[in-house]
């Protein structure tokens, strides 16, 4: 099994989703994560909570935990 296995859509070791605050309304929301986008992905998603859009930035480890982090966009 190759580092890129780990980001494959259905694969039970990688992140598939995160809790998160919105940096406009501090609300924690979970978000779905894209299995399949890759080891570093960045995309704006908009706040189920407030609707104001955030940058959201994932990074995906060897093992397939994944950093995310939220910026106003």
């Amino acid at each position: 099994m190759t580092e890129g296995d780990f980001y494959f859509e259905g694969d039970a070791q990688a992140d598939g989703g995160a809790e998160v605050s919105c940096p406009h309304c501090g609300e924690t929301v979970t978000i779905i994560l894209d299995l399949g986008g890759g080891h570093n992905q960045e995309y704006v998603e908009d706040c189920e909570v407030c609707c104001r859009p955030s940058t959201v930035q994932v990074r995906y480890d060897g093992s397939g935990v994944a950093t995310v982090t939220l910026e106003p966009a």
